[in-house]
């Protein structure tokens, strides 16, 4: 008989924990922007946000659950590989998806709960069926990403049409865009061979990887802009918000420059990733100092 450690892993992997523990981090972030500080409040709004976004994930899988059997990436997955039937990863996400709408409308309230459902509506309604005809879903699926800081600003009391919470969403829409083609870059193949359309069927590897760095570029600018929108107040956080950007620039010319190699495309990933969370962190910082 299976220990409870092996339906664990399952789980996490059903819910794409290390993407939606990232969501949970960006929640985090916004109500720290608004509430300035780390108090018990948070913890409801951050599990809301786990399970919804869990939800959400685990619908993609049953979704997309015959395109993944056609990817090596993906045809693990406990889906496609038969270690859960679909049936029942469907119920999962229906209850994960209900429990973290319940915990964000009754402990918080209706705007937190609504904005949750807009961005699971807006992944499994909109961007998941979106993305196997149009090469550039990725661009309105980006919506996805920004939302969770929102949720996490709105649960602490703050109000949804703020400059300052709508210019964080708009630094994560920005990132998402490198972030998925970088991965698109790296697994082109595959992609095609599950049937999604890809951008290296109307561009070069070159000219993606020219607009790749374009975007990367446009985030490290966009964080430059954040102390304008009261995002930041320490004078030291600034000078470091100047060179984590300027980091970002610096490895954004390796990718250029070493387009060739196909490991700078996942050292073009992780950088990106790790900037986000660099600039997650000093804002943090700054708000709780």
């Amino acid at each position: 008989m299976k220990n409870l450690n092996y339906y664990f892993k399952i789980l996490l992997e059903l819910t794409k924990f290390k993407i939606t523990s990232f969501v949970t981090i960006t929640t985090f972030l916004g109500y720290v922007l608004y509430s300035k500080t780390i108090d018990l409040n948070i913890v409801g709004v951050l599990l809301g946000v786990l399970l919804l976004s869990g939800g959400s994930a685990i619908f993609n899988q049953y979704q997309e659950r015959e395109s993944d059997a056609l990817m090596n990436r993906t045809q693990n997955r406990p889906i496609p590989s038969g270690k859960v039937k679909p049936l029942v990863a469907f119920i999962l996400g229906f209850l994960f998806s209900l429990g973290g709408f319940i915990i964000l409308l009754v402990r918080y309230n209706l705007s937190a709960a609504l904005l949750g459902l807009l961005a699971m509506f807006w992944y499994n309604v909109v961007y998941t069926p979106l993305k196997r005809k149009f090469v550039l879903a990725v661009v309105p699926g980006s919506l996805i990403g920004s939302i969770p800081p929102v949720i996490g600003w709105v649960a602490a009391g703050g109000y949804i049409f703020d400059d300052s919470i709508l210019m964080i969403a708009f630094f994560l829409f920005i990132w998402q865009i490198p972030h998925f083609w970088l991965l698109l870059l790296f697994f082109d193949s595959e992609y095609k061979s599950a049937g999604y359309p890809s951008l290296s069927d109307y561009f070069s590897k070159e000219q993606i990887i020219r607009l790749t760095f374009m975007w990367m570029i446009a985030l490290a600018v966009t964080s430059l802009g954040l102390p304008l929108f009261s995002l930041i107040e320490n004078q030291f956080i600034s000078y470091g918000l100047v060179i984590t950007s300027a980091w970002l620039i610096w490895n954004s010319i390796k990718l250029i420059k070493h387009s060739e190699e196909r490991k700078i495309l996942i050292t073009g990933f992780r950088t990106i990733n790790t900037f986000v969370l660099l600039i997650v962190f000093q804002l943090s910082i700054d708000k709780l100092l």
